[in-house]
């Protein structure tokens, strides 16, 4: 048996009417990222990030009111950085120290994964449109992986509703 064999690749594309250098300050920035972490109605707290290969971050997520209005905190390692091309991280459940937790402990379902690898391509299309590619890596065939999939279009349609108007 081949190992990992039932992982598979979330891959999301979408094109902005956002420059490039503002998708990129978008994932990048600390006072931004707030304003679109987080599926639709989630809020975003708390962002740390010490922006460089091999810094980590700190993000919170926070359910809106009616959900429980709970925090999900999630951390990871900056692994590549290519300024306005290329963003690789991983990313795992973690306690607000920014210590990773196994998803099981904040209530997640065995198809969560321990850790998620992100690359994010960004492609500037025309001095004023970004081609956004995200591939999300380690996921399994399931509920949570279509779950991830609509919490990131979610996510952003908040990033072209919030980065978008900045950008002008």
């Amino acid at each position: 048996m081949i190992p990992n064999s039932n992982r598979q690749e979330l891959v999301i594309t979408r094109v902005m009417d956002i420059p490039v250098e503002w998708v990129w300050k978008g994932w990048t920035d600390p006072k931004l990222v707030p304003l679109w972490w987080g599926p639709e109605h989630y809020t975003s707290p708390r962002c740390e990030i010490d922006f460089r290969e091999g810094g980590k971050y700190l993000f919170c997520m926070r359910a809106p009111r009616e959900q429980g209005g709970q925090d999900f905190y999630s951390t990871g390692v900056y692994t590549k950085i290519v300024p306005f091309e290329r963003l690789e991280f991983t990313q795992s459940l973690s306690d607000e120290d920014g210590n990773p937790i196994a998803p099981a402990d904040a209530g997640m379902p065995p198809d969560f994964p321990e850790e998620v690898r992100f690359v994010i391509e960004f492609k500037a299309l025309d001095g004023r449109r970004t081609e956004l590619k995200i591939t999300e890596s380690n996921w399994t065939l399931g509920k949570m992986s279509e779950f991830a999939v609509i919490g990131m279009n979610q996510s952003l349609d908040k990033f072209e509703a919030g980065i978008g108007p900045l950008s002008r």
